[in-house]
């Protein structure tokens, strides 16, 4: 066995632990990912002496502090936390809301950063959850802006949630709604994902005009007449722009100066 398929097997691991499912034993690990007993537990070793894992009374496995850690060096080290964290202040000092950064990585939307300015949160997905890719201002926002080919084969695999929503039936009338959106450069939701809740985001593009991200804010329905969500949406949009004016520059955007094959690699790998 290689290094690199060896690796990609204990991030296999990593990877079964889910909201829905927080404990594993190793029994249930075995069944789940097809490694024998001797293999299991000898990644189940080095994750829990690297502190990715730990074990409980019970003798089942879950997240360990090692997880936690990173997370505090993440939101030390993004670029794209660090450049958007004035942006979204700015957000929230004009109106009663939640503003998000939300990354896209692999098939998953991904809240990395958050301010509120309201008692009570109006999002269902906090820092760290995951979004549903195909509903939601967010959603569209990144998708709108994916290359053509990308955008065909999301749509596709994700048709049935999109036309519930009212997108369109058919891959080329969702197309179509998609085209609206990049055109507007904003989408806008109302109570697809939380009821009540009016969803406004806007794309965050590398170097490339890739999108890497959403900014996006949340705002109780009744909170928003046509004036004030054409403002919030010009807002964001400039916003949005200045992100990835920093996410692509050379002091702010590490991360996002790979190549444009590399981009459409990564692309690939997330349909």
């Amino acid at each position: 066995m290689t290094g690199t398929s060896s690796a990609n097997r204990i991030l296999a691991i990593l990877d079964v632990f889910t909201e829905d499912r927080l404990e594993w034993t190793p029994e249930e690990l075995m069944a789940e990912l097809g490694y024998s007993r001797p293999t299991i537990y000898r990644y189940l070793k080095s994750l829990k002496e690297a502190g990715l894992l730990t074990s409980t009374p019970d003798a089942r496995f879950t997240l360990g502090p090692r997880v936690v850690e990173l997370d505090f060096l993440l939101r030390k080290s993004d670029p794209l936390i660090l450049a958007g964290q004035a942006q979204l202040e700015k957000l929230v000092g004009r109106y009663p809301c939640s503003a998000l950064i939300v990354r896209w990585y692999r098939t998953k939307l991904l809240c990395v950063a958050s301010e509120c300015s309201i008692p009570n949160p109006l999002s269902s997905y906090p820092r760290g959850r995951p979004m549903q890719l195909a509903r939601g201002a967010i959603s569209r926002a990144i998708m709108a802006f994916l290359p053509h080919r990308q955008l065909e084969k999301t749509i596709a695999k994700n048709l049935g949630e999109l036309s519930d929503i009212g997108l369109g039936h058919t891959v080329a009338e969702v197309m179509k709604s998609m085209r609206k959106v990049r055109k507007a450069g904003v989408a806008i939701g109302h109570g697809e994902v939380t009821p009540g809740v009016v969803g406004i985001a806007a794309p965050v593009l590398n170097a490339g005009n890739i999108p890497v991200a959403a900014l996006s804010v949340t705002i109780a329905e009744h909170e928003v007449d046509p004036p004030r969500l054409e403002a919030i949406a010009a807002d964001i949009v400039a916003a949005a722009r200045n992100l990835s004016a920093a996410a692509s520059s050379d002091q702010n955007g590490r991360l996002y100066q790979a190549s444009d094959k590399a981009s459409q690699a990564i692309l690939r790998a997330g349909s």
